[in-house]
């Protein structure tokens, strides 16, 4: 079993990294070389910018490279909360907005030419009580009403159409949005930026950003930058000079395990329709079938970071929980299994605009892939003086109460969410 991302060890050489030392002017300075960093140095180097994307460790490797794989649409949260939370209309721009990153997404594959195995499948939210159930037939019948006329309540008359497990009693199916080969993706989405004119290091840790005069000074491990504007798209990063934002999320570590390869015949009476698939407890699992027929099984497994030690725990627990799911894959081996963090905010709505002069674009709390390659090309359009073609401009963005970058809280939060599942 490898202790390494399906996604990244499948993935192709990404001959888009510049040589030699990332100094000189630059008209922006991407910091973060995920799905955003990418995807902004893409529009902003098609729009004649001299981009430079600075990169910690390797392109593409990050929260981007270590995910389940799928770009759906719909919210992190439950739409029927968020639209008592925030009202009818903004709850709607909230759904839209992630409607529109699946089609930025499938927009660029398109343009780009990106090979990265995307599959228009749909996601179906599982129902894993039954009172789960009639809460997604309200969910189902607001979304039709307000925003997506295009759902699909299915009853536990027909589940076993869709999964070939027990523990289902019905689901909500969101037909827009898909999967995709995350690694090949990134590596796609690196080489369309580096063919725009955008250079692209990696293992260029960010040390220091101080202003110069109407610039910005950005030292790396590669070397100094001056910048005229700044994006910086790290997500939950632990290290760098990045304190304001790691004070306003939780990184919380999402585990995953990759089966061996399954028989055709057995994936079929699995998973017949090889959708994205996530279940509706609060501890939930997520899972869907690669492009080389691999079970891809994961979730919040323990609330702690990614490391290798704590990986190989949870990804024990992750093989419990399948052969729970699928008692025929009980003794499926594992080839892969690995964690990575998810930057969850408090309301679990992403979180973009300017601080202190700096752009950021971050917080996407789980559904990352679409919407960070979104708001990487809205940024571009933000940082080009359009403001408004930012959805998250007019949310308040408050530190988490006693989060000071390190987050202390984690085990506190996943043992409150095990017992609320037991009683949810």
């Amino acid at each position: 079993m490898k202790l390494d991302s399906y996604w990244l060890d499948t993935a192709p050489a990404c001959r888009a990294v510049s040589e030699g030392p990332a100094e000189g002017p630059v008209d922006v300075a991407v910091i973060g070389g995920g799905f955003t960093g990418l995807s902004a140095a893409l529009a902003l180097a098609k729009r004649g910018a001299a981009v430079a994307v600075l990169e910690a460790g390797r392109i593409g490797g990050g929260a981007s490279g270590r995910n389940g794989g799928q770009c759906n649409t719909g919210v992190a949260q439950d739409y029927v909360a968020l639209h008592a939370q925030l009202g009818a209309e903004r709850a709607r721009g909230c759904y839209q907005a992630y409607a529109a990153a699946v089609s930025t997404v499938e927009r660029l594959i398109r343009e780009e030419q990106i090979d990265c195995d995307y599959l228009a499948s749909g996601k179906l939210k599982l129902a894993s009580k039954p009172h789960h159930l009639a809460h997604l037939e309200k969910t189902a019948e607001l979304i039709r009403r307000e925003v997506d006329v295009d759902v699909e309540l299915i009853g536990g008359e027909r589940i076993r159409s869709e999964v070939g497990s027990d523990n289902f009693y019905g689901g909500l199916l969101q037909k827009r949005g898909g999967q995709m080969h995350m690694g090949k993706f990134a590596v796609g989405l690196a080489n369309a930026a580096a063919r725009s004119g955008a250079r692209l290091f990696d293992k260029a840790e960010v040390t220091r950003i101080e202003k110069e005069g109407g610039a910005h000074r950005i030292v790396s491990a590669r070397g100094e930058l001056r910048a005229s504007q700044v994006l910086i798209a790290t997500g939950p990063s632990r290290h760098g000079p990045f304190g304001w934002y790691r004070r306003r999320m939780a990184p919380v570590g999402s585990f995953i395990v990759v089966t061996e390869p399954l028989p055709a015949a057995e994936l079929a009476q699995l998973l017949p329709n090889r959708r994205s698939y996530v279940t509706s407890r609060l501890m939930h699992n997520y899972f869907r079938v690669t492009p080389d027929s691999r079970l891809l099984f994961g979730g919040r497994a323990r609330f702690t970071a990614s490391e290798q030690p704590s990986d190989a725990k949870s990804g024990r627990i992750l093989k419990a929980n399948l052969a729970q799911m699928f008692p025929s894959l009980a003794n499926a081996r594992i080839d892969y299994c690995w964690g990575g963090l998810v930057d969850i905010t408090a309301d679990r709505l992403p979180r973009a605009g300017q601080h202190d002069g700096i752009y950021f674009s971050m917080g996407y709390s789980g559904h990352g892939t679409q919407m960070s390659t979104h708001m990487g090309q809205v940024m571009a359009d933000v940082m080009g003086g359009d403001a408004a073609a930012n959805p998250w401009r007019d949310f308040a963005w408050p530190a988490i109460p006693g989060h000071t970058g390190k987050p202390w809280f984690l085990p506190l939060v996943g043992a409150y969410y095990q017992i609320k599942d037991v009683f949810y």
